[in-house]
């Protein structure tokens, strides 16, 4: 017990310091009222996060992904068992803006009654990319999922690398985000390129875009298609600044900047400055890359909307595709005033864009693309209703890597290494086998979006319509989407062509039917 005897008095001694330096400080009130004891506040606020999302916190009361949310992804990443049993602990008899899909009882389509049909489901997208304007490089992407941008530099090299690893594997596309391709992002996965404001990947020295390392880019790596970044919903017409301390060579080498340097986006392009001069410079993409050529932008003045539209119905010009963010959307690091309250959320902002172009007759020469939580499938058919072709996943597919919501994305301190530069912490993601539980996780997300289209009686999640989604006003009305949002009867489905297509595609895929012939007394 020797040791007892030194120890109470040193353990004594340290509180005695640590109380005379409380007391002594002025930056914390607290701590000089209550020596030590006003410490235990910010310990408790440090970990508050934590506390309320094991001990406090309900099944649906946490932000942004409530824990039944990130129940699901998990255990579709892991191919564990992802029912919920009971029934629904959703408020749905009281919450006014809920969604309910209606099915149909008598409907195109049969759903096989093997149970394990569908989980590797073929579902590519009901149009086909750049077809519209003639790109040469025009394609049908074979999933409508695909992997959000997000860059290296916000997430680890070894996130990256499975997040590409897990595209390969689901057969989906992976938007690279706007820090460049960077070897991450060479492992199987082909690739939406994302060029954002700083060019990052495709810049000269001074910082200028370059056409012919853009080209060099193009020819190097498995890209199909462009995506020009103005806005995200998390973060809109705000610009980006990565620290010198995070500018390692390698970073540096991706992005064309140089190392340990701040590293700045800006917040507007500096090759086009409107519509005319921006649909300019799309067709001289196309036309170099021969590749469909897109935007990506959150949803504020509809006057630039309604320009982009009328110039593409009255010129020999467009976008081959349209993402829209929702305001709803995930990043690394914003602030607060514009992750809360700029931009509209996805709903709003998407029904408020596609009748501008269907109004114009443009909604079937473009393909739509959905961001901003729509990894979940009820939020994801919604989308589907309203016109969407495709959707990009972001902070789903960082949950089925490993992410756990411990939102330290904008302190390099990610507890899982996944949005983090931190070489230590990034150490124990493994790619490999995090690649395995993306690829996962987007293949039962297909599969669930299949099953809901066989309920509402269509072949594929695209030709659910607006008709099949109803919004909830509280328990005693509801109203139907295209209401909602004031959808005319043909709007939010491809062309009668495309639905051809996309059903002759489906009816290939899996057998239809019951699990036994009609009897003999069955009305033929």
């Amino acid at each position: 017990m020797r040791w007892a005897r030194h120890a109470v008095p040193a353990a004594v001694a340290a509180l005695a310091a640590l109380a005379a330096r409380d007391l002594l400080q002025r930056e914390h009130a607290l701590r000089r009222n209550f020596p030590v004891l006003g410490r235990a506040r910010y310990l408790l606020e440090s970990i508050g996060p934590e506390l309320r999302q094991y001990i406090v916190a309900g099944n649906n009361e946490e932000r942004p992904f409530t824990r039944d949310q990130r129940r699901w992804v998990y255990a579709s990443a892991k191919q564990e068992n992802n029912y919920f049993g009971f029934g629904t602990d959703n408020d749905i008899e009281y919450t006014a803006g809920y969604p309910i899909i209606k099915h149909r009882t008598f409907g195109r389509t049969v759903p096989p009654s093997i149970p394990t049909m569908g989980h590797d489901v073929r579902l590519p997208v009901a149009k086909v990319l750049g077809a519209a304007r003639g790109r040469a490089r025009a394609f049908r992407p074979e999933s409508v999922v695909s992997i959000s941008g997000m860059s290296f530099g916000s997430l680890s090299g070894r996130a990256v690398e499975a997040l590409n690893r897990g595209a390969a594997l689901a057969g989906c596309l992976h938007n690279t985000g706007e820090g460049g391709v960077s070897p991450y992002h060479r492992n199987g996965g082909e690739l939406i390129l994302q060029i954002g404001t700083a060019y990052f990947g495709c810049r000269d020295d001074r910082g200028r875009f370059d056409l012919a390392r853009l080209k060099d880019v193009v020819a190097a790596n498995p890209v199909r298609a462009l995506e020009i970044k103005l806005s995200q919903g998390a973060k809109p017409s705000l610009g980006g600044l990565l620290p010198a301390a995070k500018v390692s060579a390698e970073i540096a080498e991706t992005r064309g900047i140089p190392v340990g340097r701040d590293c700045v986006s800006p917040s507007r392009h500096a090759e086009f400055s409107d519509c005319d001069s921006l649909l300019d410079w799309v067709e001289l993409l196309a036309a170099e890359t021969g590749l469909p050529v897109g935007i990506k932008s959150a949803v504020g003045d509809l006057g630039f909307w309604t320009e982009l539209a009328d110039l593409m119905r009255d010129t020999d010009r467009g976008v081959d595709f349209v993402s829209v963010d929702g305001g709803e959307g995930g990043t690394g690091a914003a602030p607060m005033i514009f992750t809360d309250s700029v931009s509209l959320p996805f709903q709003q902002g998407f029904a408020r864009v596609y009748p501008i172009f269907a109004e114009r007759g443009l909604h079937e020469q473009v393909v739509f693309v959905g961001a901003g939580k729509l990894g979940l499938p009820d939020n994801a058919v919604v989308a589907f209703a309203l016109g969407c072709d495709m959707l990009a996943v972001g902070r789903e597919a960082m949950l089925a890597i490993g992410c756990i919501q411990a939102q330290k994305c904008h302190d390099d301190s990610c507890p899982t290494g996944v949005a983090t530069q931190n070489a230590w912490l990034a150490r124990g993601l493994d790619p490999t086998s995090k690649a395995d539980r993306a690829a996962h996780y987007i293949k039962t997300l297909r599969r669930d979006l299949m099953k809901v289209a066989e309920a509402c009686g269509v072949e594929h999640p695209g030709l659910i319509d607006a008709d099949s989604v109803e919004i909830l006003g509280g328990r005693t009305s509801s109203t139907p989407l295209r209401e909602v949002y004031g959808y005319q009867p043909d709007w939010g489905l491809p062309s009668a062509a495309d639905q051809k297509a996309i059903v002759d595609l489906m009816s290939t895929e899996a057998p239809q039917g019951g699990s036994a012939p009609p009897s003999r007394t069955a009305r033929r």
